[in-house]
Protein backbone atom coordinates (compact mmCIF):
# COMPACT_ATOMS: atom_id res chain seq x y z
CA UNK A 1 0.00 0.00 0.00
CA UNK A 2 1.10 3.74 -0.91
CA UNK A 3 2.09 5.62 2.33
CA UNK A 4 -0.52 8.54 3.33
CA UNK A 5 1.39 11.69 4.20
CA UNK A 6 -1.06 14.77 4.90
CA UNK A 7 -0.19 18.12 5.37
CA UNK A 8 -2.11 20.75 7.29
CA UNK A 9 -1.14 24.51 6.03
CA UNK A 10 -1.21 27.20 9.12
CA UNK A 11 -0.61 30.54 9.28
CA UNK A 12 -2.23 34.30 8.34
CA UNK A 13 -5.10 32.71 10.51
CA UNK A 14 -5.63 29.43 10.40
CA UNK A 15 -6.71 27.98 13.20
CA UNK A 16 -7.87 24.64 13.69
CA UNK A 17 -4.82 23.10 11.75
CA UNK A 18 -3.87 20.84 14.92
CA UNK A 19 -7.14 19.23 15.20
CA UNK A 20 -7.15 18.88 11.61
CA UNK A 21 -3.62 16.76 11.65
CA UNK A 22 -4.81 15.23 14.42
CA UNK A 23 -7.95 14.10 12.33
CA UNK A 24 -5.94 12.82 9.33
CA UNK A 25 -3.46 10.70 11.86
CA UNK A 26 -6.64 9.06 13.39
CA UNK A 27 -8.17 8.18 10.13
CA UNK A 28 -4.90 6.76 9.01
CA UNK A 29 -2.62 8.67 7.62
CA UNK A 30 1.38 7.57 7.93
CA UNK A 31 2.35 11.40 8.63
CA UNK A 32 0.62 14.35 9.39
CA UNK A 33 2.39 17.34 9.32
CA UNK A 34 1.64 20.69 10.06
CA UNK A 35 3.67 23.31 7.69
CA UNK A 36 3.36 27.16 7.97
CA UNK A 37 2.39 28.92 4.63
CA UNK A 38 5.93 30.87 5.36
CA UNK A 39 8.19 27.86 5.28
CA UNK A 40 6.77 26.72 2.06
CA UNK A 41 7.31 29.78 0.33
CA UNK A 42 11.28 29.99 1.95
CA UNK A 43 11.68 27.05 -0.02
CA UNK A 44 11.94 24.81 3.21
CA UNK A 45 8.97 22.14 2.56
CA UNK A 46 7.81 21.46 -0.99
CA UNK A 47 4.06 20.21 -1.26
CA UNK A 48 5.63 17.40 -3.64
CA UNK A 49 6.32 15.75 -0.07
CA UNK A 50 2.73 15.35 0.42
CA UNK A 51 -0.52 13.58 -1.21
CA UNK A 52 -2.99 14.53 1.52
CA UNK A 53 -3.45 18.50 1.57
CA UNK A 54 -5.68 20.31 3.78
CA UNK A 55 -6.81 23.65 4.07
CA UNK A 56 -8.28 23.83 7.58
CA UNK A 57 -10.62 26.23 9.38
CA UNK A 58 -9.97 29.70 10.96
CA UNK A 59 -9.99 33.24 10.43
CA UNK A 60 -7.41 34.13 7.38
CA UNK A 61 -6.73 37.60 7.45
CA UNK A 62 -9.17 38.23 9.82
CA UNK A 63 -11.69 37.58 7.16
CA UNK A 64 -10.82 41.23 5.62
CA UNK A 65 -11.94 42.06 1.92
CA UNK A 66 -13.85 38.74 2.73
CA UNK A 67 -13.74 34.77 3.82
CA UNK A 68 -10.53 33.73 2.01
CA UNK A 69 -10.01 36.47 -0.22
CA UNK A 70 -6.62 37.65 0.82
CA UNK A 71 -5.43 34.21 1.00
CA UNK A 72 -6.52 33.30 -2.55
CA UNK A 73 -4.65 36.22 -4.03
CA UNK A 74 -1.51 35.00 -1.98
CA UNK A 75 -1.47 31.57 -3.09
CA UNK A 76 -2.26 32.74 -6.97
CA UNK A 77 1.00 34.93 -6.43
CA UNK A 78 3.56 33.61 -3.91
CA UNK A 79 6.67 32.93 -5.25
CA UNK A 80 9.44 30.50 -3.05
CA UNK A 81 12.70 31.76 -2.28
CA UNK A 82 14.34 30.81 -5.49
CA UNK A 83 11.73 32.21 -7.43
CA UNK A 84 9.20 30.04 -8.21
CA UNK A 85 5.59 30.35 -8.72
CA UNK A 86 3.68 28.34 -5.28
CA UNK A 87 1.16 28.17 -7.57
CA UNK A 88 2.66 25.50 -10.04
CA UNK A 89 3.63 23.55 -6.60
CA UNK A 90 0.04 23.42 -5.52
CA UNK A 91 -0.82 22.54 -9.34
CA UNK A 92 1.98 19.67 -9.52
CA UNK A 93 0.69 18.21 -6.47
CA UNK A 94 -3.16 18.08 -7.53
CA UNK A 95 -2.03 16.80 -11.37
CA UNK A 96 0.13 14.08 -9.28
CA UNK A 97 -3.03 12.36 -7.81
CA UNK A 98 -2.69 14.31 -4.80
CA UNK A 99 -6.45 14.99 -2.55
CA UNK A 100 -7.25 18.50 -0.76
CA UNK A 101 -9.36 18.96 1.69
CA UNK A 102 -10.52 22.52 2.66
CA UNK A 103 -12.37 22.86 5.76
CA UNK A 104 -14.91 25.88 6.43
CA UNK A 105 -12.59 28.69 6.08
CA UNK A 106 -10.37 26.39 3.63
CA UNK A 107 -13.19 25.73 1.51
CA UNK A 108 -13.37 29.61 1.43
CA UNK A 109 -10.51 29.68 0.15
CA UNK A 110 -10.59 26.86 -2.24
CA UNK A 111 -13.46 28.72 -4.51
CA UNK A 112 -12.09 32.02 -3.94
CA UNK A 113 -9.10 30.81 -5.12
CA UNK A 114 -11.16 28.94 -8.60
CA UNK A 115 -10.03 25.60 -7.64
CA UNK A 116 -14.43 24.52 -6.78
CA UNK A 117 -16.25 23.54 -8.21
CA UNK A 118 -13.95 23.69 -11.54
CA UNK A 119 -16.56 23.38 -13.99
CA UNK A 120 -15.56 21.50 -17.52
CA UNK A 121 -12.03 21.49 -15.62
CA UNK A 122 -11.17 25.08 -15.53
CA UNK A 123 -9.23 25.20 -12.37
CA UNK A 124 -8.30 28.45 -10.93
CA UNK A 125 -11.55 29.81 -12.49
CA UNK A 126 -14.06 31.43 -9.77
CA UNK A 127 -17.44 30.29 -10.32
CA UNK A 128 -18.57 30.33 -7.12
CA UNK A 129 -18.30 32.24 -3.72
CA UNK A 130 -19.27 32.50 0.29
CA UNK A 131 -21.38 34.95 1.36
CA UNK A 132 -22.59 36.23 4.64
CA UNK A 133 -25.35 34.21 6.05
CA UNK A 134 -28.94 34.29 5.47
CA UNK A 135 -29.28 34.94 9.63
CA UNK A 136 -26.47 37.70 9.21
CA UNK A 137 -24.79 36.19 12.65
CA UNK A 138 -22.38 33.81 13.23
CA UNK A 139 -23.76 30.36 13.30
CA UNK A 140 -22.34 27.76 15.86
CA UNK A 141 -24.71 24.55 15.77
CA UNK A 142 -24.86 20.88 14.53
CA UNK A 143 -26.22 19.92 11.18
CA UNK A 144 -27.30 16.74 9.85
CA UNK A 145 -25.62 16.49 6.52
CA UNK A 146 -26.18 13.85 3.34
CA UNK A 147 -24.20 13.26 1.20
CA UNK A 148 -24.64 12.73 -2.44
CA UNK A 149 -24.07 9.13 -3.69
CA UNK A 150 -24.18 9.85 -7.09
CA UNK A 151 -20.93 12.56 -6.71
CA UNK A 152 -17.68 11.47 -7.49
CA UNK A 153 -16.43 12.70 -4.48
CA UNK A 154 -13.51 10.47 -3.11
CA UNK A 155 -14.35 11.41 0.46
CA UNK A 156 -17.98 10.93 0.83
CA UNK A 157 -18.20 7.74 -0.91
CA UNK A 158 -20.61 5.41 1.35
CA UNK A 159 -21.40 8.18 3.89
CA UNK A 160 -25.17 8.25 3.67
CA UNK A 161 -26.37 11.04 6.56
CA UNK A 162 -23.54 12.22 9.11
CA UNK A 163 -24.11 15.19 11.99
CA UNK A 164 -21.52 17.47 11.83
CA UNK A 165 -21.13 20.87 13.58
CA UNK A 166 -20.36 24.46 11.66
CA UNK A 167 -19.25 27.89 13.13
CA UNK A 168 -19.21 30.33 10.24
CA UNK A 169 -20.38 33.59 9.28
CA UNK A 170 -19.84 33.03 5.79
CA UNK A 171 -21.58 29.98 4.29
CA UNK A 172 -23.87 31.21 1.85
CA UNK A 173 -23.08 29.32 -1.40
CA UNK A 174 -23.16 32.09 -3.90
CA UNK A 175 -22.87 30.49 -7.90
CA UNK A 176 -21.66 33.05 -10.39
CA UNK A 177 -24.93 32.17 -12.53
CA UNK A 178 -28.27 30.11 -12.71
CA UNK A 179 -26.28 28.11 -15.45
CA UNK A 180 -23.41 27.28 -13.17
CA UNK A 181 -25.99 26.48 -10.00
CA UNK A 182 -27.37 23.65 -12.79
CA UNK A 183 -23.71 23.09 -13.98
CA UNK A 184 -22.88 21.84 -10.75
CA UNK A 185 -25.99 19.78 -10.02
CA UNK A 186 -25.51 17.86 -13.60
CA UNK A 187 -22.33 16.71 -12.33
CA UNK A 188 -23.04 15.95 -9.39
CA UNK A 189 -20.46 17.95 -7.63
CA UNK A 190 -22.76 19.04 -4.97
CA UNK A 191 -20.84 16.21 -2.41
CA UNK A 192 -23.03 17.10 0.56
CA UNK A 193 -26.43 18.96 1.52
CA UNK A 194 -28.25 20.08 4.27
CA UNK A 195 -30.56 17.84 6.03
CA UNK A 196 -33.85 18.11 7.64
CA UNK A 197 -32.77 15.93 10.85
CA UNK A 198 -35.89 14.25 11.22
CA UNK A 199 -37.11 13.52 7.43
CA UNK A 200 -33.49 13.80 6.04
CA UNK A 201 -34.59 15.75 2.84
CA UNK A 202 -32.66 18.75 1.86
CA UNK A 203 -33.82 21.87 3.30
CA UNK A 204 -33.49 25.57 3.01
CA UNK A 205 -35.38 25.85 6.39
CA UNK A 206 -33.39 27.51 9.42
CA UNK A 207 -31.73 26.08 11.42
CA UNK A 208 -31.12 22.96 9.70
CA UNK A 209 -29.56 24.95 6.64
CA UNK A 210 -28.22 27.18 8.78
CA UNK A 211 -26.65 29.70 6.05
CA UNK A 212 -29.47 29.28 3.37
CA UNK A 213 -27.10 28.06 0.26
CA UNK A 214 -28.86 27.37 -2.46
CA UNK A 215 -30.44 23.37 -2.86
CA UNK A 216 -28.81 23.53 0.65
CA UNK A 217 -25.24 22.60 -0.56
CA UNK A 218 -22.78 22.65 1.90
CA UNK A 219 -19.93 20.97 0.53
CA UNK A 220 -18.52 20.91 -2.79
CA UNK A 221 -16.35 18.41 -5.15
CA UNK A 222 -14.50 18.83 -8.17
CA UNK A 223 -15.13 16.91 -11.52
CA UNK A 224 -12.33 14.36 -10.76
CA UNK A 225 -13.50 13.72 -6.84
CA UNK A 226 -10.12 14.27 -5.51
CA UNK A 227 -10.63 18.22 -4.19
CA UNK A 228 -13.58 18.78 -1.11
CA UNK A 229 -14.77 21.72 0.18
CA UNK A 230 -17.14 21.94 3.27
CA UNK A 231 -18.67 24.18 5.41
CA UNK A 232 -18.95 21.96 8.86
CA UNK A 233 -16.07 20.25 10.65
CA UNK A 234 -15.59 16.64 9.89
CA UNK A 235 -12.42 17.18 12.48
CA UNK A 236 -14.33 18.21 15.26
CA UNK A 237 -16.58 14.96 15.51
CA UNK A 238 -13.58 12.64 16.05
CA UNK A 239 -15.17 10.47 19.14
CA UNK A 240 -18.64 10.04 19.70
CA UNK A 241 -18.49 12.15 22.96
CA UNK A 242 -18.37 14.68 20.59
CA UNK A 243 -21.85 14.68 20.04
CA UNK A 244 -24.25 16.30 21.98
CA UNK A 245 -26.62 13.47 21.99
CA UNK A 246 -24.01 10.84 22.90
CA UNK A 247 -24.80 10.18 26.60
CA UNK A 248 -28.96 9.57 25.16
CA UNK A 249 -27.46 7.15 22.32
CA UNK A 250 -27.38 9.59 19.81
CA UNK A 251 -25.00 10.46 16.85
CA UNK A 252 -24.06 9.37 13.25
CA UNK A 253 -20.61 8.06 11.64
CA UNK A 254 -18.09 10.27 12.66
CA UNK A 255 -16.49 12.79 10.96
CA UNK A 256 -13.61 11.23 11.09
CA UNK A 257 -15.45 8.74 8.16
CA UNK A 258 -14.92 11.50 5.37
CA UNK A 259 -11.29 11.52 6.01
CA UNK A 260 -11.08 7.79 6.36
CA UNK A 261 -12.15 7.57 2.74
CA UNK A 262 -9.31 10.08 1.39
CA UNK A 263 -6.55 7.57 3.24
CA UNK A 264 -8.15 4.45 1.81
CA UNK A 265 -8.21 6.25 -1.48
CA UNK A 266 -4.46 7.26 -1.59
CA UNK A 267 -3.21 3.33 0.41
CA UNK A 268 -4.98 2.01 -2.70
CA UNK A 269 -3.98 3.77 -5.87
Amino acid sequence: MNPVKAVSITGHGSNCEAESAYAAKMAGADVSDIVYFFDLTAGRVRLADYNFLIFPGGFLDGDDLGAGQAAAVRWRYAKTASGDALLDQLTGFFHNGGLVLGICNGFQLLVKLGLLPALGGRYFERQVSLANNDSARFEDRWVTLAANPASPCVFTRGVGVIDLPVRHGEGKLVPGSEEILNEIVAGNLHALQYVDPDTKKPTQDYPANPNGSPLAIAGLTDPTGRILGLMPHPEAYNDKTNHPGWTRGEGTALGLTLLENGVRYLKQR
